[in-house]
């Protein structure tokens, strides 16, 4: 199965990312990926499948994940009926620096954070009290989402109301040479995307020859350099289209300078167009 890898970006004004999907399951991202970031994944209701490392099964009234870093998993939600509603919280371990998990204080989530390679589902009552705190973290101001996320991963690390989702963890592993070539490239795509990407450039930035980074780009994430380029422009689009800004802006501001090239890009990573996508939205 092919394994996506998608760039985490926090928040503006805060070191994490929070994320309020309410979609048609037609128009969500369900493919296989990963990150290096822990993700909190929240169905608030309704039911769907869930695809965690190695596990498949389906869920009801609503469900409560929390993964580990680079374990593959789908979008919640696949074969969900109507409407799907869902917090998605993404943190990276180092959030309130190196030491902080060896604080004495930290000792379960030191745990909840191990356990996480895994896959954990929460159940019962824990489920609901973390469903209530995360509906109030949309509310908070960002030092507030900060100390509120605390006392969430708390809850998590203190309750017996979980599952394992897989026996032993699988994750996609990088050597820290690796990791630190891959961040270089994709800081790169991330702060240049609305302009001409020089793959020239990017293979510097690599310190490779073109070629070898190619070969080298698509051996890590699964895909070509290009193709995650207009991966992630394609996902910025997502984001303008919410607002009134014209298709032909929204192609310019999310790097396609050629809006016929934009719209084929699109349809085929959305099996839609851009304006189908938007008009879809607003029925939601």
């Amino acid at each position: 199965m092919k394994t996506e890898f998608e760039i985490v970006q926090p928040d503006e004004g805060s070191s994490f990312k929070i994320i309020h999907n309410i979609v048609l399951p037609e128009l969500f991202r369900w493919q296989y990926h990963y990150h290096p970031e822990y993700e909190i994944v929240c169905v608030l209701e309704g039911s769907g499948r869930r695809h965690v490392g190695n596990h498949i099964s389906q869920y009801e009234e609503g469900d409560l994940v929390f993964m580990g870093p680079n374990l593959p998993h789908s979008g919640f939600g696949q074969e969900a009926i109507g409407p799907h509603e869902e917090i998605v919280v993404q943190l990276k371990e180092n959030l309130w620096g190196e030491s902080f998990l060896e604080m004495p204080e930290m000792k379960a989530i030191k745990t909840l954070f191990t356990r996480s390679s895994q896959g954990v589902c929460f159940h019962g009552e824990t489920k609901t009290r973390v469903q209530r705190r995360l509906k109030k973290l949309l509310t908070l101001s960002p030092f507030e989402r900060l100390m509120e996320l605390i006392q969430i991963l708390h809850l998590l690390a203190n309750t017996q109301e979980y599952n394992l989702l897989n026996m032993e963890g699988l994750k996609i592993e990088f050597n820290s040479k690796d990791e630190a070539r891959l961040n270089r490239v994709l800081k790169y795509v991330e702060e240049n995307y609305q302009k001409l990407i020089d793959i020239q450039e990017a293979a510097s930035i690599a310190h490779l020859a073109v070629p070898s980074f190619c070969h080298y780009f698509k051996k890590m994430m699964n895909l070509t350099f290009t193709d995650f380029v207009n991966q992630y422009r394609v996902n910025q689009a997502c984001r303008l289209l919410t607002t009134d800004r014209s298709i032909t802006d929204v192609s310019f501001e999310s790097g396609f300078g050629n809006v016929a090239y934009f719209n084929r890009v699109f349809k085929t990573q959305k099996q839609q167009s851009p304006s189908a996508y938007r008009k879809a939205l607003n029925k939601v």
